[in-house]
């Protein structure tokens, strides 16, 4: 993990450096997507899986300076598809979407948006905001800190899970992540939440400590620089549920959303979004249903030949791991992508 980490943040130095020396400029295409999740002070601790899904508000600031200075101009995300349609411009076009709807994301985020005059999206998923779902990762996350050793079957009988120290706790974390990614997720999700709740944790106090509900979803909405968007009911891999239950809850999110925001959202993030958690299958179902524009959290900038694949577009993320100002600038360069072979 350290290796990967170091390699990555090399990758992102070396990309800036090529970036302010003015080479590969092509490698930016049009704009770029952003990805955020938490934004919110740091808690320092010695367990911390989810790391990579939070940034500081600080950094936040930092982000949207460091995007300014290198020419980007900020954009809504629902006028992407308008501005692929145009002349290439001058200046490259940076949006900003955060998913699941954290209530850090009003409290903290929001401020400094408005601070810089970037609009932004937040992506609902209609089961957390309203208490039916629960955040696996949080509280799988919660629950692996408080203990030293648990039991759970995996497949193969109950077995003794040790917790002893940070590495193992992580260990156990990817191992818990890969059983529910390969088996039945909703299953899944359920045995974690029970074996929480066994251990006094309550997946749903989690969810209802993190997530907002309606009225401050319908507080942040007023901002006119936000705007809410669709995200699924039970933030399952869509690519691995039956089309019609994929067409139910991508019109029962839009629909939740359509009811705090007052109109249809046209804007659509597919839980997860990576290529095994959601294909092109899921795209045109999302195109069908009419959202105007939907988006994987698979690395890559955004250029005009995106217009045809306008429901299955990339996304950058920013990193908690990587909370620098030069990376933010290598990453959005597009040079990474395009070294790797991906752009």
């Amino acid at each position: 993990m350290l290796a990967k980490r170091i390699a990555i943040a090399g990758g992102l130095e070396a990309a800036n450096l090529l970036r302010a020396a003015g080479l590969m400029r092509g490698a930016r295409g049009r704009g770029a997507i952003f990805t955020l999740h938490h934004v919110r002070p740091e808690e320092t601790t010695a367990f911390a899986p989810n790391a990579h899904l939070e940034i500081t508000p600080a950094f936040l600031d930092v982000v949207l300076k460091r995007l300014q200075e290198d020419g980007y101009r900020f954009v809504a995300l629902g006028d992407v598809p308008a501005l692929l349609s145009e002349p290439a411009p001058k200046q490259p076009f940076a949006a900003f979407t955060l998913d699941d709807g954290y209530r850090n994301n009003l409290v903290y985020a929001l401020p400094i948006f408005e601070r810089h005059r970037a609009p932004f999206t937040v992506f609902v998923p209609k089961g957390l905001a309203e208490r039916t779902h629960t955040i696996w990762w949080e509280t799988l996350a919660a629950l692996l800190r408080k203990e030293e050793r648990l039991g759970f079957d995996f497949g193969g009988g109950n077995e003794i899970v040790d917790l002893a120290t940070p590495v193992a706790k992580h260990r156990a974390f990817e191992r818990f992540a890969q059983y529910l990614h390969r088996t039945d997720e909703a299953a899944a999700v359920h045995e974690i939440d029970r074996l929480a709740r066994a251990h006094e944790i309550d997946p749903v106090e989690i969810v209802d400590d993190l997530v907002m509900g309606p009225a401050e979803l319908n507080l942040l909405d007023a901002s006119p620089l936000a705007s809410l968007g669709a995200h699924m009911v039970s933030h399952r891999a869509v690519s691995r549920l039956a089309d019609a239950e994929v067409r139910a809850e991508m019109e029962a999110s839009c629909d939740y959303v359509a009811t705090i925001a007052g109109r249809r959202p046209l804007s659509l993030a597919y839980p997860y979004g990576t290529r095994e958690a959601v294909t092109q299958r899921q795209a045109e179902i999302a195109r069908d249903l009419g959202f105007t524009i939907a988006v994987t959290t698979q690395p890559g900038v955004v250029a005009q030949r995106s217009l045809s694949s306008i429901t299955y577009l990339p996304r950058l993320s920013i990193n908690g791991l990587y909370q620098k100002a030069r990376y933010v600038s290598g990453l959005a360069s597009g040079i990474p992508l395009k070294l790797m072979g991906n752009g």
